[in-house]
């Protein structure tokens, strides 16, 4: 992820004493910014996947007393660090002495005599060289994405640990409840416990097995940081930049595997349009709206090469590549009138043969309303409204108002889109929403 400057992390000179509120914003910086590189990091030194998170989540506590009193420190990441792995340390060394006072009243009582005594602990051996870890983020995700683990818990654990989304945000991600989320969680963390899955990037002939979740987490990850499910920002690119350089290590790490070409090009199609997608004021800018001119070519050459390189492997784009040649189309046109709709049209039809959703059918029926007009398009729609596959998602009423306005259904289109804002959780898109409403008359 992007680093922060350092002046929002360390007090000014001559401004007095820190804050309890200026040290709770230090550390939600640091924690935002650095959080997956900590915990990975912890989970190397620890070998423990649950204790990494319990020492970092003290860490962070002696933090906001400590820098509350003493501001922030010059190495804000290092201190917490170290603080963790001192918390860590002392974990071990209670775990050694209470095994060893077990172990010794097992020998004594199979001797026939009790009597006390005091232990010198060991100190904690690490269970690996950390030297052979080259990124421990991307280790992290490999790790929990380990095939011990349920899809959805692969997904969700790591979303969680290494992308840094709240319960909320996944569950919306995944249209799923809360606490759904929070169980799957508590569930995989125990399972990795006692699978004893090692801190480490499998061997070659074990990451394939492990790429799929591998790719999954890393989309959810990017979607979310492309378009914000919560909160008054419509992008997040800490999250959507970190999704993509772990895109591209995993490129590095996987080059024969087309769909690691297809996903990074998705996510080098699609971040292209950020400097166009929002106004100055933080407002969404939509796409028929946007100043193509803003986007970013380097960005945009960059996916048109992996879009090739996916191709090139001769075994047909798969889910990733077939989204990655959607937004290639967005990309080489110079508005939305010069879109090939009816090749986008193709291309959904072929994504939702290989991978169908419903998310994957509105989209559908979005490019069938600007290739054959809204009439086809609304039937599509309504077969997902009768099918209740898109329940509580703000996003089937929020298409299905553009095409009931485009009809002229002036009435029932406002009432779907002011539902949409009502089920919309960003209030960037809500506003869109709310706005679109308004205006029909």
């Amino acid at each position: 992820m992007a680093r922060a400057d350092r002046s929002d992390l360390t007090p000014a000179a001559g401004n007095g004493p820190p804050s309890t509120e200026s040290a709770r914003r230090a550390v939600e910086a640091v924690w935002r910014i650095e959080s997956a590189r900590i915990i990975g990091a912890l989970t190397r030194y620890t070998g423990d996947f649950e204790l990494a998170e319990d020492v970092a989540q003290e860490a962070l506590a002696e933090a906001l007393v400590s820098w509350s009193r003493d501001g922030a420190p010059a190495n804000p990441v290092g201190w917490l660090l170290a603080t963790a792995r001192r918390r860590a340390i002392d974990s071990f060394r209670r775990r050694s002495a209470l095994d060893e006072r077990y172990s010794l009243l097992a020998r004594q009582l199979a001797d026939g005599e009790v009597s006390s005594g005091s232990v010198v602990p060991p100190e904690p051996v690490l269970p690996w060289d950390p030297d052979r870890i080259d990124d421990d983020v991307l280790a992290l995700i490999f790790v929990a994405c380990h095939p011990v683990l349920a899809p959805e818990a692969q997904v969700a654990l790591t979303l969680r640990v290494v992308g840094g989304l709240a319960s909320e945000e996944i569950a919306r991600a995944f249209l799923v409840p809360v606490p759904t989320v929070q169980a799957r969680i508590t569930r995989a963390k125990k399972t990795i416990a006692a699978a004893r899955v090692p801190f480490e990037l499998p061997p070659a002939e074990e990451r394939r097995e492990r790429l799929g979740g591998v790719l999954s987490v890393l989309y959810v990850i990017f979607t979310e940081g492309s378009t914000a499910t919560a909160g008054d920002r419509l992008l997040r690119t800490d999250l959507a930049y970190e999704a993509i350089r772990l895109a591209r290590m995993l490129a590095a790490l996987q080059p024969d595997e087309p769909e690691v070409y297809g996903l990074l090009a998705l996510f080098e199609l699609t971040a292209a349009r950020f400097p166009a997608r929002t106004a100055p004021d933080g407002e969404a800018v939509l796409l028929e709206d946007q100043d193509r001119r803003l986007w970013d070519r380097s960005a945009i050459r960059r996916g048109l090469a992996a879009v090739g390189q996916a191709a090139a492997a001769g075994r047909g784009l798969g889910p990733y590549g077939l989204q990655a040649a959607i937004a290639a189309c967005h990309a080489s046109a110079s508005s939305v009138q010069e879109t090939d709709w009816e090749r986008v049209v193709l291309l959904y039809e072929g994504l939702g043969r290989v991978a169908p959703s419903p998310v994957v059918e509105l989209n559908r029926a979005v490019a069938v309303a600007m290739a054959s007009g809204p009439e086809q398009a609304l039937s599509i729609v309504d077969e997902l409204v009768v099918s209740d596959r898109l329940s509580g998602s703000y996003l089937l009423p929020s298409v299905r108002g553009e095409l009931l306005g485009r009809l002229g259904r002036t009435a029932e289109a406002r009432a779907e889109l002011e539902l949409a804002a009502r089920l919309c959780h960003n209030v960037r898109e809500r506003s869109v929403l709310l706005r679109k409403a308004a205006a029909l008359v």
